[in-house]
């Protein structure tokens, strides 16, 4: 089984992108699985309704989130209402939405888990221990299919790796988001488990990440009421390809990809 999980989409310029990409991909079958974490797709900063319908008609299966989608509140009930989109799992049990799903290919069932990391992440809304959560959630799912796909949406590079190292062998791909900056340490665990620190960013790089590099150098020398602007130029998407045994739920690959928007 094949599964591309596309790094984080950042506003019109990454949207675009994945509407030329994602429909390719569908018309070739080259992956059987297509996951995008999507809490970027609204200018930058968080997820709309018709946003997340456009993923999903573009052949994006799910769809997961994190923090950002609080720039939208009043888009977050119609959001998670709909089907395989998901909302980091250690959410409070009051936040609408679930954290994980379960999805269909091949006649087998495949697990997406969105998780939220605590180090260096807002407070709102209130999160819960990832680890804890986590270790609870996982022994139900596990019940259900062994392909699992874990969103580790998270800012701390270690807590990251300390959650590599906490669900080694139970779960078959770990995928960092948030960074936006894709990272080169993918890897197969010895357990068989598929990692990347963060997958990066599908959107414009001529950008602080996915910003007007000016806006965000003024902020850092002290003007707090500076206001971010979505860049255009540079388009790209990262991404990463796993390639997991179905019957053991076992990763057997994983591979980094960078597509450059030639249109």
């Amino acid at each position: 089984m094949k599964v591309l999980f596309i790094g984080d989409v950042v506003g019109k310029p990454g949207m675009r992108l994945l509407s030329n990409l994602v429909p390719k991909f569908k018309k070739d079958e080259k992956y059987d699985l297509i996951c995008v974490n999507g809490e970027n797709s609204a200018g930058g900063f968080g997820i709309t309704r018709k946003g997340a319908l456009k993923l999903k008609k573009y052949g994006c299966d799910v769809i997961t989130t994190g923090n950002h989608i609080i720039d939208r509140k009043e888009e977050i009930e119609s959001v998670f209402r709909l089907e395989d989109v998901i909302r980091p799992l250690n959410y409070e049990s009051f936040f609408p939405g679930k954290g994980w799903t379960i999805i269909k290919k091949k006649e087998k069932k495949i697990a997406v888990v969105n998780l939220q990391g605590q180090v260096f992440m807002p407070e709102e809304p209130a999160t819960r221990n990832p680890f804890s959560v986590i270790k609870e959630e996982i022994k139900s799912i596990r019940k259900i299919t062994p392909i699992i796909i874990v969103d580790m949406h998270a800012e701390a590079t270690a807590e990251k790796i300390a959650m590599r190292y906490f669900l080694d062998g139970k779960v078959s791909s770990i995928i960092g988001t948030h960074t936006h900056v894709q990272t080169a340490d993918e890897m197969l665990t010895q357990k068989g488990t598929a990692y990347i620190t963060d997958v990066g960013m599908t959107g414009p790089f001529d950008s602080v990440i996915g910003m007007k590099p000016e806006p965000i150098i003024r902020k850092f020398l002290g003007n707090e009421e500076e206001q971010f602007k979505l860049a255009r130029k540079n388009v790209r998407m990262n991404a990463v390809e796993i390639e997991i045994e179905d019957k053991t739920g076992m990763s057997k690959s994983i591979k980094r990809i960078n597509i450059a928007d030639t249109t």
